[in-house]
């Protein structure tokens, strides 16, 4: 009777024992198919994320501009095919026509600009996110700045020389406006010590300044660099010099595509990022320069691959974090102007943490 009490007791320890071991297998096992699903293999040639079980197509709005690297480089070395991602690109006339598409998830991606008509169309309902940097300065490098006519060289030699001259800029109440008045600023002028030329296309300001009918100009590259070479016109300092944290340009998705961060737009903000990070391997490291510049002389209207060797590279942070705090500054401007309706709600706009997970999953950039 003993005996029968002691098995009683001895089975149900030894089937315990067991269930603990067989837990402890499985944890095992579970953590080993986990190493093993961020090993570069054939079928999860990211090294990082497995790819989609079905292919995704994920739209950008992009007209080839310089601040598209990352989405280019990312295409042509094939971190979105790593992951079953296709990407197409397409474009739109204006932004007007751009940001409906983009909030009604027709278009999944797109680079934008600070404008008052940006924040008044995201205030009065169309629901846009900014999630990461796609543009800002590199110190001494502005590959959007001001420059000054050939033949006053010596006579402009500072900011505050500029005092009664004709300066080009390209817009009102956007980004343009808001460097043109950093700048004024810093010089310790205002807006009565010059006189402001609206002058839309940057091709117009390079004839402009060859016919002596301004004397400066916000310009941008390639045609600050082209515009020297053809002795036109020279750099005036650099945009850096009063503006270091100012955000040029942004990327903007979707909400519908922002949501789906566990899915499509986790790995493609993953590949985007590795191409932002090839393109700062090639422009600040000077590594595999010869291939990014392939990608770029495809994608973009700068063609020569001699020209990318000497033009001022936009700034695109490696780990996509923005100036928020400057694109605040810009909206403040706007606002002050009166070009500004309703109420801009900045947590609501701003959606960083696509960006941030991808960060997270790829690792921090070696600078």
């Amino acid at each position: 009777m003993v005996r029968n009490w002691k098995l009683l007791l001895i089975i149900p320890m030894l089937m315990f024992a067991m269930l603990i071991s067989g837990c402890g297998k499985d944890q095992s096992n579970d953590k080993n198919a986990m190493n093993e699903e961020i090993q570069v293999s054939k079928d999860n040639p990211s090294g990082d994320l497995a790819p989609l079980k079905k292919k995704a197509t994920v739209v950008i709005a992009e007209d080839g501009a310089a601040s598209g690297a990352g989405f280019y480089i990312a295409k042509e070395k094939g971190y979105f095919d790593d992951y079953n991602i296709d990407v197409k690109f397409t474009q739109f006339a204006n932004s007007d026509d751009m940001l409906p598409a983009l909030a009604s998830g027709e278009v999944d991606i797109a680079g934008g600009i600070s404008t008052a008509s940006f924040f008044n169309a995201i205030a009065q309902g169309i629901d846009v996110k900014i999630i990461a940097d796609k543009g800002h300065y590199i110190k001494g490098k502005s590959y959007f700045s001001f420059v000054i006519r050939k033949d006053l060289e010596g006579k402009i030699n500072d900011y505050s020389d500029l005092k009664g001259k004709r300066i080009a800029v390209s817009s009102r109440n956007a980004v343009d406006d808001y460097i043109f008045h950093q700048m004024l600023e810093y010089a310790g002028l205002t807006d009565d010590d010059v006189e402001f030329v609206l002058m839309s296309d940057f091709g117009n300001m390079l004839a402009s300044m060859a016919n002596g009918s301004i004397d400066a100009a916000l310009q941008i590259e390639p045609l600050i660099t082209q515009g020297t070479e053809q002795g036109i016109h020279t750099r005036l300092g650099d945009a850096s010099d009063f503006a270091p944290d100012a955000q040029i340009a942004m990327v903007l998705g979707s909400p519908e595509f922002v949501k789906d961060e566990q899915d499509v737009s986790l790995r493609f903000m993953a590949a985007y990022l590795k191409g932002v990070r090839d393109y700062n391997d090639a422009f600040i490291k000077n590594e595999g320069k010869d291939e990014v510049i392939k990608s770029m002389t495809k994608y973009t209207a700068l063609k020569d691959p001699k020209l990318w060797e000497k033009v001022s590279v936009t700034g695109l942070d490696p780990d996509g974090k923005m100036f928020i705090d400057d694109i605040k500054s810009q909206y403040d401007m706007y606002k002050e102007n009166g070009a500004t309706r309703g109420t801009f709600d900045f947590n609501k706009a701003i959606d960083t943490s696509i960006t941030d997970k991808a960060v997270e999953v790829i690792g921090e950039y070696k600078k």
